[in-house]
């Protein structure tokens, strides 16, 4: 099978190429059961998925690894009731891509207990565009909601708004009937974001703030903030009583340095995103939410597909900053 192989050697060096694996090295992969074997006809390319792809300790933790957290394809066996041969199916998070070899290649096995039935509503490459960042930003559109912020409560701010959760949120949102304010370093999207139905666009010099002051004037009533750092603890100063910050990124710094005053004299919520163990009976709530009706009128616009030989240059630029929208792969 063709895959993207990620490698160490024994002076540490950290090498990745497209290259063919015997089938075979998925027979160790799975300790689980019931397991299943999917033909992958598509992943997507996410932040992660490029740490991974250069051997990053935080995520790879034995070599050699193949990337890749989301997939969408077909299975061709399977131990599991649940599911038949040509069944089609999603598979995201756990540990995909992770410490087990990931979509990134044409077969995963994997426990049947991963994988999620495509909905009719969702193609597979729909699938891919929304993946692991579509459920993520559905998660913290969800949380926004369970703790009572409405299009009513006000505006909010979504941050690293080009990015593929950000993207996805704000699409969300606009779906939703929300006035959201959009942060991003890029400023020739500001025109694109607005296009998109946002309603404010600030720079994101313009947005942090770098004073010492334990609170801001508060001007928002919620926040889905992918960047983490000094965007965070401007978020938190400024969002309004009884607001949330839905958080799930770190680009920006997995650092926080903020006071107990936001949540003591406004009440506020932080409400951690954790996407990968997501437990199954939330994961297909939120995959129906997805394909119904929450489904998105402008994700094919958001969606660039490439093929896997894309995969190597693809990871700079995701790394660089320079990524907009979403990149799904074709396998």
């Amino acid at each position: 099978m063709r895959c993207f192989w990620v490698e160490k050697n024994e002076s540490g060096e950290v090498s990745a190429s497209l290259t063919e694996q015997p089938t075979s090295i998925l027979d160790a992969a799975v300790t689980a059961s019931p397991r299943i074997r999917v033909q992958v006809e598509y992943s997507s390319l996410n932040y992660k998925d490029a740490l991974a792809a250069t051997g990053h300790p935080g995520i790879v933790r034995k070599f050699p690894h193949i990337p890749g957290i989301d997939a969408a394809g077909r299975v061709i066996q399977s131990e599991d009731d649940s599911f038949q041969p040509g069944d089609a199916v999603i598979v995201t998070g756990n540990q995909l891509g992770v410490t087990h070899f990931g979509a990134w290649a044409e077969q995963i096995d994997v426990p049947g207990s991963w994988a999620v039935p495509l909905p009719d509503s969702l193609t597979p490459v729909q699938a891919m565009a929304l993946g692991t960042a579509g459920f993520t930003a559905a998660q913290c559109v969800g949380g926004l909601i369970d703790h009572g912020v409405t299009p009513e409560s006000g505006s909010v701010v979504v941050t690293g708004a080009t990015g593929g959760v950000a993207s996805l949120a704000i699409s969300l949102l606009v779906k939703l009937g929300y006035t959201v304010i959009a942060v991003t370093g890029k400023e020739s999207e500001h025109a694109n974001l607005k296009r998109r139905g946002v309603d404010t666009v600030l720079s994101r010099d313009e947005f942090v703030d770098e004073s010492k002051r334990p609170l801001l004037s508060a001007a928002y009533a919620g926040a889905v903030d992918t960047v983490g750092g000094k965007m965070l603890e401007t978020l938190l100063r400024t969002t309004s009583y009884r607001g949330c910050i839905a958080a799930c990124g770190l680009t920006g710094g997995h650092e926080l340095h903020t006071t107990v005053y936001p949540f003591l004299l406004r009440g506020i919520t932080l409400c951690g995103i954790d996407s990968a163990m997501c437990p199954m009976p939330e994961r297909q709530k939120i995959w129906q939410r997805l394909a119904g009706p929450w489904k998105l009128d402008d994700l094919d616009s958001l969606t660039h597909v490439h093929p896997m030989d894309e995969l190597a240059s693809l990871v700079e630029t995701i790394l660089a900053g320079e990524m907009v929208g979403r990149a799904v792969v074709e396998i």
